[in-house]
This record gives structure tokens, C-alpha cells and sequence, in this order.
């Protein structure tokens, strides 16, 4: 696990390799042997892993949550298969709880009272997402009660703190002791932020500590979790004739279900390096458990048409040469020749923010695009070609680029994706400048417009 943290993939799979030998039987082994494997990408071996976790152990609800996290990284898993299998879970946690009946909260309360249950209360893409929100929200309607499900804390917790009225961690509690310490608290509102992510607590909303529960903001599919009635989303994420695909109902929120922080401390736009170099280079800073054989192949079909084009690859994973290796691989199986591709190592966050400036546009992942590295990107000047899918994950980056204005930069097909960088690789005088502009037409839009945001949440 120490050796996943730090990046080093291959000496992670190799120790749990050697566990299984010690032990064929460790469920638990199976299933952080299924996360590495994830974050090869070789998402059909980690789906082995965590079903044989669950085989070994059926109630390892962790390892059912991974194996449902895993999917939405795949186009093998259509929406009606991914419904299914988080219903089994729903039906999992659902029979080890014993769900409250009744609750002690006024019915006609001077503010409503709100539970938010995380684990990303902190330097997350979470955080980054709520900080902005939590402080723009009246107090004087609307009480904040945090539930922290992981113990690490950053800047970004001491700056949201003062905007609750109560800091009770979960960590280290039972779902039942955790479920009686929420509905001790008399909440009108739990809201679920995490989804089938990781540090996620859904087994404790079996127990139904609050009356009405929702889930928001961290996750982008149902939870299967009967006993959360409410999801929130926005209708270019969730049309109408996609909402069968939840558990929940959907609430839609207007303009958009997510509003960004801008960046602490992220440097002046840079200028445009397309004008500079005479061609164009994407980019993408996504997970590489994204970047899938078929994301390559349609970035194959780009490349191919642009001679002169170059593609920069930064991420986590990155760090570990293996990988890296093993990335080139699959590139010139792709046809894409590894010499137009940069593979980069992980930097700091504010490396990371300033090596905007190699990128003239972000080439967006499928069917799971960016979030975060999306609206960062934004705010650096960088806009995000997205091509739309089904589903609510999948059309999160149209969401994104429509909230902050950039509907042309929404594809729904993979030919029309190919077309439009294309297009955009020759003209770089207007994506300069686009560039020029964009942080400050970004910064009145919806997507980071908080106040605008706050009320609507209210």
C-alpha cells in the first residue's frame, strides 16, 4: 500500500503478489491487488481481483465499492450493468444495518440542519469543488455539520472548518456507532459526498440516521443505496431520459451540479506556445487508469492528421519508469510514435499549475473525462476538447464546458472530437486568443460563480 502511495506500481503488485502466495486466501490482498491493477489500466484483471475479494469474503463492502468505481474507468460496462451491480450492494450494506424510523429534528427549524459525510474535506478535488461553496452559504439558514471519514487534514481543512458548527470525525467508528452519533445530532439533511470513491462511509446512510439523504459533489453514478433519496445533478449531465439510471431521484440543480475554486497562488496566464512553436501540443494531466486503448486510438487519429502536432503526458503513475515504459508500448501499438509524446513525472501543485504554459489545449479522457484538471486548466488559460457519453460521469465534462461557457468545445462523437482538434490545431491564432481571455471569462461564469452557486443550493 506504502509503495502504491508513492507511485511505485510494480513493487506494489509485486508484494501483493507474494502475499497471495504466503496466504491464497487474503481477501484484502485480492482487493488493493485489484486497485493496482487499476491503475495499470488493466480495469478486466482488477474486476477479477475484487470478485474474487468478494468471494472470499462476501460482506467486504470496500471491495464492492472499488469494483464499482473501477467500471465507470470502461466502455465494456454498459449503464444497465453498472445499475444491477450497485443495487447488489445496495442489498448488501442494506442487510447489515437496521435503518432509524424516527428522528428529533424541529420540523419547522430557523435553519436547516446539514450533514456532510467525506473523506476529502482537504487538499482533494473535493475540497477544492466545496471550498468556495461552504463559505459563500447563509448561515443564517443553513447550519453545517462535518463527518470526516479520513484522518489527514492540509490548509484547505483549517480554511472550510469555521464554516461548520461541529467537526465530528467518523474515522475509527463502526457503521452502527457512526449511524447513532449522526442521528444523535438531529440532522433534517445528511449528504453523501463520496459516493464509491475512496474513505467513503455508505454503509452508515443504510442506517437512515437523518430523514432525508442525498448524494452530491464527489461521485458521478447512482450509489445503489435505497436508503439515499436524492442525487443532485444538472441537466446536461442527467437528461431526463437517462435518470433510470439511478437509484435515487435526481434533483437537478441550475446551471450546473459543481462550482470550482479557483486555484491558491496559481501564476499569471502564460503565453500562447503554440504561436511560439509553429504547432500545436496537447495536453492531458488525467489519471493514466483513463487513458485506455481506445482514448489512444482516436488520439492516434489526431496525431496522425496533424504531422506537426505534439502530445504532453503528465501524472502520477508517470513516476515510475516502468510504467513509463510500458505507456510507450502501448502508444506504438496505437500508431502513435513515442518521440511526438512527453511522459512526465508528477510535480508540485504549483509545477503543475505553470506547465500550462507547454499546453495550447487539453485533450479530454472517455468515458471518464476530467473534473478538477478540467476547470484548473480554465482558469490557466487552457481550454478542454470533451467528447460527451451516457451517462452522468461521461457527460461531466460537457457539463463543465457548458457552465463555463465553452459549449463548442463538447463533442458526441469520436469523429467529430478528431475533426474539432484538428480545427483548433490550425488556428492557433484563436486559441491564443481564446487563451488571453479565458480566466477572466471562466472566473464570471457559472461554474465558479459561488454566490450564484450557494443560492441555488439553499
Amino acid at each position: 500500500a506504502l509503495y502504491r502511495e508513492q507511485g511505485r506500481l510494480v513493487e506494489a503488485e509485486d508484494k501483493l503478489r507474494q502475499s497471495l502466495v504466503i496466504n491464497p486466501n487474503y481477501a484484502g490482498a485480492y482487493c488493493n491487488l485489484g486497485i493496482v491493477e487499476k491503475d495499470f489500466g488493466r480495469l478486466e484483471q482488477a474486476e477479477i481481483s475484487y470478485r474474487r475479494a468478494l468471494e472470499l469474503d462476501p460482506g467486504f463492502s470496500d471491495a464492492f465499492s472499488n469494483l464499482l468505481f473501477a467500471y465507470n474507468y470502461s466502455h465494456l460496462y454498459d449503464p444497465e450493468r453498472c445499475l444491477e451491480e450497485a443495487r447488489r450492494y445496495g442489498a448488501l450494506v442494506a442487510g447489515k444495518a437496521r435503518p432509524y424510523a424516527a428522528w428529533s429534528c424541529p420540523p419547522t427549524p430557523q435553519r436547516l440542519r446539514v450533514g456532510l459525510v467525506s473523506g476529502d474535506l482537504r487538499d482533494h478535488p473535493v475540497g477544492h469543488f466545496l471550498e468556495s461553496i461552504v463559505k459563500a452559504l447563509d448561515s443564517e439558514r443553513i447550519e453545517l455539520i462535518a463527518y470526516p471519514t479520513h484522518h489527514e487534514v492540509s490548509p484547505l481543512t483549517a480554511r472550510i472548518q469555521p464554516c461548520f458548527t461541529a467537526w465530528k470525525p467518523l474515522h475509527g467508528l463502526s457503521d452502527e456507532a457512526a449511524a447513532r452519533l449522526i442521528h444523535a445530532d438531529g440532522l433534517h439533511l445528511l449528504i453523501d459526498l463520496a459516493g464509491h470513491t475512496a474513505h467513503n462511509r455508505l454503509p452508515v446512510f443504510a442506517w437512515k440516521p437523518a430523514p432525508v439523504q442525498a448524494s452530491w459533489l464527489g461521485y458521478f453514478a447512482t450509489t445503489g443505496v435505497a436508503t439515499i433519496d436524492y442525487l443532485l445533478a444538472d441537466q446536461v449531465g442527467v437528461p431526463a431520459d437517462q435518470r433510470s439510471q439511478f437509484t435515487e431521484e435526481i434533483v437537478y440543480l441550475p446551471d450546473t451540479r459543481l462550482c470550482f475554486t479557483a486555484p491558491d497562488r496559481a501564476p499569471a496566464v502564460a503565453p500562447s506556445p503554440g504561436l511560439v512553436n509553429g504547432y500545436i501540443t496537447f495536453g492531458c494531466f488525467q489519471n493514466l487508469t483513463k487513458i485506455t486503448d481506445p482514448v489512444l486510438a482516436v488520439w492516434s487519429r489526431i496525431l496522425s492528421a496533424l504531422p506537426t502536432a505534439r502530445l504532453r503526458l503528465q501524472n502520477r503513475q508517470l513516476g515510475d519508469a516502468a510504467v513509463r515504459e510500458q505507456l510507450r508500448q502501448r502508444l506504438h501499438q496505437q500508431g502513435i510514435e513515442p518521440s511526438r509524446v512527453a511522459l512526465l513525472e508528477p510535480v508540485s501543485r504549483a509545477e503543475y499549475l505553470a506547465a500550462h504554459g507547454a499546453v495550447d489545449c487539453l485533450l479530454d479522457t472517455f468515458p471518464y473525462p476530467g473534473g478538477t484538471t478540467t476547470c484548473e486548466a480554465l482558469w490557466m488559460g487552457v481550454p478542454t476538447l470533451t467528447l460527451a457519453g451516457e451517462g452522468l460521469l461521461a457527460r461531466q465534462g460537457a457539463s463543465l464546458l457548458t457552465a463555463a461557457g465553452l459549449p463548442a468545445w463538447v463533442t458526441a462523437t469520436a469523429d467529430a472530437y478528431v475533426a474539432q482538434a484538428v480545427a483548433q490545431a490550425n488556428d492557433l491564432a484563436g486559441l491564443a486568443a481564446l487563451r488571453a481571455e479565458l480566466r477572466e471569462r471562466v472566473g464570471g461564469s457559472p461554474l465558479m460563480d459561488a454566490s450564484r452557486f450557494a443560492r441555488h443550493l439553499e
